[in-house]
């Protein structure tokens, strides 16, 4: 069943309510031993209700991934107010993820083995996440379009979707770290990310045209 189109103060706080709680009980006993009831008993609603809401829990993860994106976006909103440099505004996109998601990464680390199976609804690959993910392209956008970095027009308008998929590295990496605060991730972005400002100005050099031309028709051929 999709969601009301239109929801009130009230609904909007049922909701919420809802999702907390699952996120709640999918941090406690995992994903998988987590039943509708349970979330709806948790959240203090009836299961009818509970279902009015979210169809199913593969429903209330993709409503955890546009929570998490949301707040990502909020939280890189002043680096990409202040600063014009791509580096700059690159580590300040991917920083402001592994803070955002810091509270979540017990969960992550359970959740992940459903998350990477390739046939899953609940993969940021999915077709069902297909509005986190663009939210998360339009971030990276965000990044290119208000940078100082120059590049041809074609690799401009693919280079969200390759920083995106940066990203998905960088999570791949943190779901793993066990460093306090995933340390060794926020170091990962350091050093990962002067390299990257280097690649993609070189991506105007001629003698690098043809590999950047590849790497788009892999690309393309990727998302085909």
């Amino acid at each position: 069943m999709p969601e009301p189109a239109t929801r009130t103060p009230k609904a909007e706080q049922t909701r919420q309510t809802i999702v907390d709680a699952a996120m709640r009980l999918f941090r406690e006993g995992g994903y998988d031993r987590t039943t509708m009831r349970a979330i709806a008993d948790e959240a203090g609603v009836s299961l009818g209700n509970a279902y009015y809401y979210f169809s199913s829990k593969e429903h209330l993860v993709q409503a955890y991934y546009l929570r998490v994106q949301e707040e990502h976006a909020a939280a890189a909103e002043a680096v990409l107010d202040g600063d014009a440099t791509f580096a700059g505004r690159l580590r300040g996109v991917l920083t402001s993820w592994v803070d955002v998601a810091e509270p979540y990464h017990e969960f992550a680390g359970k959740f992940f083995k459903n998350a990477a199976e390739p046939t899953s609804p609940l993969s940021p690959f999915s077709t069902e996440s297909t509005a986190a993910r663009e939210d998360a392209i339009g971030l990276y956008r965000r990044v290119v379009d208000g940078s100082d970095v120059k590049v041809a027009k074609v690799l401009r308008e693919e280079l969200p979707e390759l920083l995106w998929l940066l990203q998905m590295g960088v999570v791949l990496f943190w779901v793993y770290d066990g460093s306090p605060g995933q340390r060794r991730t926020r170091l990962l972005v350091d050093k990962a990310v002067p390299l990257v400002d280097r690649l993609v100005r070189m991506t105007r050099l001629p003698v690098v045209k043809g590999v950047v031309d590849d790497l788009l028709d892999l690309l393309r051929t990727l998302r085909g």
